[in-house]
């Protein structure tokens, strides 16, 4: 499941430790200075180190007064890593996929979007209320959210499974995890997932059950891994992928990458929300973050936090409802 789908307006803290460095530089997209070193133009934003300017179409699509505003007010609950987190303790300044997806969206469409600090369960509300015009906060797309928002959908994201860098296991997806101890936090989706399906899998395989061990947390769960109680923990992917390029320059963790399930497992679409009645702006925001994934910069965006295996190659609207 994705990281907020437990039910419509709930929401699991994950914890993580360290900031991302924007490391990911994608040529596509990129601004070329070769010829004569000449200064980026004006109109651009740098972000992942890839060069974003207007997309002319996409603007176009922008409702008129939004365009005269120049500003989109965006909801977004942080610390929730590594989708919006601040960048040091005690700061106010927000990073994380969703806020530079965010800037890099504006980016395109030639509008600032602006975010602040709304408590997840209080931002369709405020929404409503006039208060802000979108949010990007890791929501899940779901159908029983359709009935107050449209949604753009710009990733999908389920569990993962984190091993040690190399994975000396050679865990290539659930199935090897049978008969082995595996380590994950308490009270998650994830716990259910192994519990409701993967055992049943394993004894269906005829494979001895999986050791499943709970932690209070996923820095207690990633832990187990490294004093070699555990061969791997579960999280959502994104979390995984966060850790695994953070810890220790990536030396210590790595993810398992299932080609049956890219995103993760059992994952769900999350999507960009604006208000129902609003869908000539999410129909720009859709064009918006289209270009964004067709000129490489999305994926930069991804890659700086580690979390491209929750990509998705279209921005659809509502896809969770098709």
């Amino acid at each position: 499941m994705s990281p907020r789908s437990e039910s419509p307006f709930a929401r699991r803290i994950v914890a993580v430790v360290s900031l991302a460095s924007a490391t990911a530089l994608l040529a596509t997209g990129c601004a070329s200075n070769v010829a004569g070193d000449e200064p980026a133009p004006s109109d651009t934003v740098t972000i992942a180190g890839v060069e974003i300017a207007v997309d002319d179409a996409a603007a176009a699509l922008v409702p008129s007064d939004i365009a005269d505003a120049g500003i989109v007010k965006v909801a977004t609950d942080a610390p929730y890593a590594p989708f919006e987190m601040f960048t040091e303790e005690g700061s106010d300044e927000l990073t994380g996929v969703d806020v530079d997806l965010g800037r890099a969206i504006g980016a395109k469409l030639g509008i600032d979007f602006e975010f602040e600090q709304q408590a997840f369960d209080g931002i369709i509300p405020a929404l409503q209320a006039g208060n802000f015009d979108v949010t990007i906060t890791a929501m899940t797309s779901s159908v029983e959210r359709m009935e107050v928002l449209t949604f753009v959908d710009y990733s999908a994201s389920g569990t993962g499974i984190l091993v040690k860098a190399g994975n000396p296991e050679n865990v290539v997806n659930y199935l090897d995890l049978c008969g082995k101890e595996v380590a994950v936090q308490g009270a998650t989706s994830q716990v259910d997932l192994v519990n409701n399906a993967w055992q049943a899998e394993c004894e269906a395989e005829g494979l001895e059950a999986i050791k499943l061990a709970e932690f209070p947390s996923d820095a207690d769960a990633q832990l187990a891994i490294t004093s070699g109680k555990a061969i791997a923990s579960l999280l959502t992917k994104p979390s995984a992928g966060y850790v695994a390029k953070t810890t220790n320059d990536g030396a210590t963790f790595e993810v398992v990458e299932d080609a049956e399930a890219p995103n993760g497992y059992d994952a769900t679409l999350n999507g960009i929300g604006v208000l129902k009645e609003n869908t000539e702006f999410a129909q720009a925001i859709q064009r918006a973050l289209q270009s964004l994934i067709d000129d490489g910069s999305y994926e930069a965006i991804l890659d700086q936090y580690g979390v491209t295996g929750i990509g998705i190659d279209e921005a659809t609207i509502n896809g969770a409802a098709a």
